[in-house]
């Protein structure tokens, strides 16, 4: 693309020097790029026009994007219908904001969407039976992580000894090398109160 627009531009640069000359083929060219550009805007116009229109009620309107937030785009990859620019999302909002200009309530409005598309379209599925291990799975996954971990380290700790109580002669041991003894006087004082 880049290289595009730098031959362009040397054909530009040319020309507006007057030692180019267009001929037929770059003439067409230039007519056809014309064509699929004027073609192009023509066909996003009816798109635009389509686009959800918001409401004049600034309450109304808050209300309709909060709900547009947690209802699912049911075309897109996970974006709601308030953040998707699908045809289908502007149509949804539209009627989100349609109904509550009618004086529909929110769950009036969701149950109506739930019907017609599934559950699908929530983006916080219902806390019952059939989502039960949906709500409660990745928490007793988290709760049976953290008993297994707190078990193997309480096995290595056990297997390791550290934290295993001394006996008598371990800690008299024990003291007199940290009160400065040699290794053989601490031997000996150890045997002597042993005894």
């Amino acid at each position: 693309m880049r290289r595009c627009v730098q031959s362009l531009l040397a054909v530009l640069r040319r020309y507006a020097a007057g030692r180019f000359r267009v001929d037929a083929t770059l003439g067409w060219l230039l007519i056809a790029i014309a064509f699929s550009a004027v073609a192009q805007s023509w066909a996003a116009a009816p798109a635009a026009e389509q686009r959800a229109q918001p409401l004049h009620d600034p309450e109304l309107e808050r209300r309709a994007l909060a709900l547009g937030h947690r209802l699912r785009c049911v075309v897109c990859q996970n974006q709601s219908i308030a953040e998707s620019n699908a045809e289908l999302a502007h149509d949804l909002m539209n009627q989100v904001r349609t109904m509550l200009q009618a004086g529909k309530s929110e769950q009036e409005i969701v149950d109506f969407l739930v019907a017609r598309y599934g559950e699908f379209v929530l983006f916080e599925p219902p806390f019952d039976a059939r989502t039960l291990l949906l709500w409660v799975g990745p928490f007793a996954l988290a709760a049976l992580g953290l008993f297994g971990l707190w078990s193997g380290l309480r096995r290595r700790q056990q297997q390791s000894g550290v934290g295993a109580t001394l006996d008598e002669a371990a800690k008299a041991q024990a003291d007199a090398l940290l009160a400065g003894d040699s290794p053989s006087k601490t031997e000996t004082r150890v045997a002597k109160e042993s005894s």
